[in-house]
Formats: structure tokens, C-alpha cells, sequence
């Protein structure tokens, strides 16, 4: 599909936030609230830089954010071998868009052949459109024009992740094309730009979609990530279970409660500790419990999802080490050691979705994605 039956393409604004690098001692990430660009980003803003590649592929896989206690500061990124479970963006040099311009010429969502109706092809309307305007904005491109082909494989409200893989393999994908010059701070910064303007400054799910594996938010001001290494062996897996059922982010956080309880407010930290323990120490049976263990957002978030109380029981007696809601939900998820159980496990979930909630569901089982987004294909320069 021409870029010129998209919607009207969008120009990186002015205001995109610049910036200042922070000393990383042990930190991965570290940039002020006020989303100021790295040096690197602003040397590259004076030389607009060339292109690399005629066009740039990137994928971006699915993210478990919270992980049970750890609302808005723990994610992980999880993906299967087929690269299924994530979105794909193609980033085009175009020239017959304004330089600086962005413009979305075609979404597709294969296994959900409804879904990419429902998204705009306006760029400022489109998570990967306005992650890919801030990219170009923070790479100070002002020569050259984009268009962008997005795939979809992520259902949405799904708590999986959608908008944010849409927003990180835009970022990805527009990077590469010229160079790959944005250290992973501004990859991070632009895809959070995207989540700001769709489902708000949270970064529990596009700080896993891009850097892969573990991270966790430390602060928001300054604005400061942390990855989590775990051990190469840890054989990590997770039952993913999906009912037909939407569930979007905003509906989900106005039901959290107000206030809390100091009782809860200790557990929770003490479970989210442990959790990170686990993660460092390789330890599944660890990470699986204390995903489990979540008495704040969890308790107010379940009822709204029908059958997930059963759902998590059923998993558990099938022998997961752990089950929560993903995200927002509606996604369940849980976790085992290695494949072994991840179908009778899931069929469990499903059952449960099924007799108790009245709601049919699918699942995929899933391992821990330890690259983030990444780039597939190019085609070069003519």
C-alpha cells in the first residue's frame, strides 16, 4: 500500500525532550524526568545523520509487567521461537514524504484479521507512529522521510504488551535505519513517549520490550532503570493464557484501591524483594512464588476478571510454580521450570477460563526473551 493513502504523516514536534547522560555506576539507565536526550543523541541531532539501509525490519516481543507485587516497577519480556508473540515493524526511507515526516502505509495483524481495523493510521494516533516521530526527533533527522508497515501480533487490552511492542520495534526499526546512533536510554525514552500518550508514564513494559529479560523501574524522578541478569540456565517458561475478554488499562487502574494498608504495603515489598532475589539467583520455585504473592493490586483486579481466582487455583494444582495476571490483564500468567508442563498446565487455565469465567481462551507457552527488540531484516541502499 503507497505511503500516500496513509494518514497525513507526522513531523517529529519540536518539544521532543533532549538530554543529559547520568554517570551509570550500577545502573543500567539513568536520565532525568525531564526525558532530556543523551549527549550522543544530541551530536547526532547537529549532523543529521544519513541512512543506513533502505529499509529496516525490527520486532519487538510480548511483556509481563508487574509480576505480581511489582505494579509499575517489574517486567519481563517474554517471546516463542516463531516470533509470533510480538509486533514487527518495517521503518521505509520515503521520499515522497515531507523530510522529517512519518507516515503508516499498512497494518496488518495476520492471526486478527479484525484487528488492524480498528487502529489509526494517523502516526499520532498509533503507538508506533509516535514512537518512531520521537526517535527521528532524538536522532535529529531532518533530511529524510519515513513510513512505516506495522504487523500486529499482539491482541490488544491483552496485558501483554501491545502497545508497547508496537512502540519499541518502532523505535528499534527507525534507529537502525539510520545507523543504530541512540544508546538504549533513547530507544527506552522514545517508546516512552508512546506509552505517556496511550496508557501513561510507565515504563514496566516498553523498558523490557526493548532491553529484553528483567528490568525494574527504580525511580521515575530521575527516571532510572535497572536490568536484571539472570543465570543462563535458568529455564524460565510461561503459560500464557488469554480469554476472549478486554480488559483495557485504563478501566483496570481505576479500579485500584486509593489507599492501602501498612500490612499490605510491607508484604508486598518483602514479595517484590524476593522476586528480584530470584530472578539474580536463578532460583524458579523463588520467582514463581512470590509472583504469587501480590495483595494490593492483584485483590482488586481479579474479580473484574471472570474466572481468574479459578483460573490461578487450577494452575497452581497443575503444578506451576506461580500465577498472576499479566499487566492489566486480562492474560494469566504462570509460570513452570522448563516445557515439560506447559501443556497440561495451560489446558488447566483454559478449562477454568472455560467452566468458571464462561470465556474461551487460547495459550501459548513462552520463554524468557533476553535480546528485547531487535532488528530482522534490511535492505540496503540502492
Amino acid at each position: 500500500m503507497a505511503a500516500a493513502a496513509a494518514a497525513s504523516p507526522a513531523t517529529a514536534p519540536s518539544s521532543f525532550p533532549s538530554a543529559r547522560a547520568h554517570k551509570p555506576t550500577l545502573l543500567s539507565l539513568r536520565v532525568s524526568t525531564k526525558l532530556r536526550a543523551p549527549a550522543a543523541a544530541a551530536a547526532s541531532a547537529a549532523s543529521d545523520p544519513a541512512p543506513a539501509f533502505r529499509s529496516v525490519t525490527a520486532f519487538a516481543p510480548a511483556t509481563v509487567a508487574n509480576l505480581g507485587p511489582g505494579f509499575d516497577f517489574l517486567g519481563c519480556a517474554v517471546a516463542d521461537a516463531s516470533l509470533s508473540l510480538g509486533d514487527t515493524v518495517t521503518a521505509t526511507l520515503d521520499p515522497s514524504l515531507p523530510a522529517g515526516a512519518v507516515a503508516i502505509s499498512c497494518i496488518t495483524s495476520p492471526s486478527r484479521p479484525r484487528l488492524a481495523d480498528r487502529l489509526s493510521r494517523d502516526p499520532l494516533r498509533n503507538c508506533a507512529g509516535i514512537a518512531a516521530v520521537a526517535a527521528l526527533r532524538a536522532l535529529g533527522v531532518r533530511s529524510h522521510g519515513v513510513s512505516l508497515s506495522l504487523a500486529k501480533g499482539l491482541p490488544l487490552g491483552s496485558g501483554l504488551g501491545s502497545s508497547a511492542a508496537s512502540a519499541a520495534a518502532a523505535a528499534k526499526a527507525v534507529d537502525a535505519l539510520f545507523g543504530s546512533l541512540l544508546p538504549r536510554d533513547g530507544l527506552v525514552l522514545a517508546g516512552l513517549e508512546s506509552e505517556k500518550a496511550v496508557s501513561g508514564f510507565h515504563a514496566d513494559n516498553i523498558a523490557p520490550a526493548i532491553l529484553g529479560g528483567f528490568v525494574m523501574v527504580r525511580s521515575y524522578d530521575p527516571f532510572c532503570l535497572v536490568s536484571l541478569p539472570c543465570p543462563p540456565a535458568l529455564r524460565l517458561c510461561f503459560v500464557l493464557v488469554t480469554p476472549d475478554f478486554e480488559a483495557p488499562t485504563s478501566k483496570m487502574r481505576a479500579a485500584l484501591p486509593k489507599n492501602i494498608a501498612m500490612g499490605h504495603h510491607v508484604r508486598n515489598s518483602s514479595q517484590a524483594a524476593a522476586l528480584v532475589a530470584g530472578v539474580l539467583q536463578g532460583d524458579a520455585a523463588l520467582i514463581g512464588s512470590a509472583m504469587s504473592s501480590d495483595f494490593i493490586v492483584e485483590p482488586t483486579r481479579a474479580p473484574l476478571i471472570p474466572g481468574m481466582a479459578a483460573v490461578k487455583a487450577a494452575a497452581l494444582e497443575a503444578g506451576a510454580l506461580g500465577c498472576t495476571i499479566s499487566g492489566a490483564g486480562p492474560t494469566a500468567v504462570a509460570v513452570i521450570e522448563g516445557e515439560e508442563k506447559g501443556e497440561e498446565v495451560a489446558r488447566r487455565m483454559i478449562d477454568a477460563f472455560l467452566s468458571v469465567g464462561k470465556l474461551k481462551a487460547t495459550a501459548t507457552v513462552a520463554q524468557l526473551d533476553r535480546a528485547g527488540a531487535r532488528v530482522i531484516s534490511t535492505s540496503n541502499l540502492e
